[in-house]
């Protein structure tokens, strides 16, 4: 990286971090579309595996301790739920359906995929979606699925590896590097694999300046 780009790098990371210091709202829970705010300013989607640290992760980005509510139990984020960013406002912030949980019913699963899907594919304003992936397991059917939902809604998509504290380095760097051969072969993937740590702050700032990148894009 030249010493401009270093630059440019290093004025994004504090104005991301001065954007989410500022106000940061939940505005309002959609079980359906008709239920979507207006598309009035870019809005980035969070995805993953019911349990991978989504809601952990949205914490850490906004620096909040609940702007979402974490949970042990898998998928209780059951609708999609928007967040404001910034005074006047910049961006929105999208938590999605947890997916690939085995104890909800097949109905209520399906219901789930279709809302995602239907998202994904009419909302205008939706730069980016970052696809959470759990460093412990590593990518899993039910991920490639949601990339290949993605790669067919043609939305962009960034892979975030979540919890690399609780995994060895040497380990971390192994998964990092499968899923990096993985993303080259989806079209929408975004090449590069951001590691983060929630509990740790490990990979936050570049992550939220990457937020902020996606929705000036």
């Amino acid at each position: 990286m030249s010493s401009e780009e270093e630059s440019r790098q290093a004025e994004l990371v504090e104005r991301a971090r001065k954007l989410f210091a500022g106000p940061v709202d939940f505005l309002l829970s959609a079980p359906q579309l008709h239920f979507l705010p207006d598309p009035v300013v870019p809005e980035v989607a969070f995805a993953g595996r019911s349990n991978v640290g989504k809601s952990s992760l949205l914490n850490a980005l906004t620096g909040r301790k609940s702007i979402a509510r974490t949970s042990v139990t898998p998928g209780r984020t059951q609708e999609l739920n928007f967040f404001d960013v910034g005074d006047p406002l910049q961006m929105r912030l999208v938590d999605m359906p947890g997916y690939g949980f085995a104890k909800a019913p097949v109905k209520v699963v399906e219901k789930w995929k279709h809302l995602v899907r239907d998202f994904l594919r009419g909302r205008q304003v939706l730069k980016r979606t970052l696809v959470l992936v759990d460093c412990r397991h590593g990518l899993k059917d039910v991920d490639r699925e949601m990339m290949k939902m993605l790669d067919e809604s043609a939305v962009g998509y960034r892979l975030v590896l979540t919890k690399a504290d609780k995994v060895k380095a040497s380990e971390l760097e192994k998964v990092r590097a499968a899923v990096e051969v993985e993303a080259r072969k989806h079209p929408a993937a975004f090449p590069l694999i951001h590691v983060t740590s929630s509990e740790k702050g490990m990979g936050i700032a570049e992550l939220r300046a990457a937020v902020l990148e996606d929705a000036e894009s």
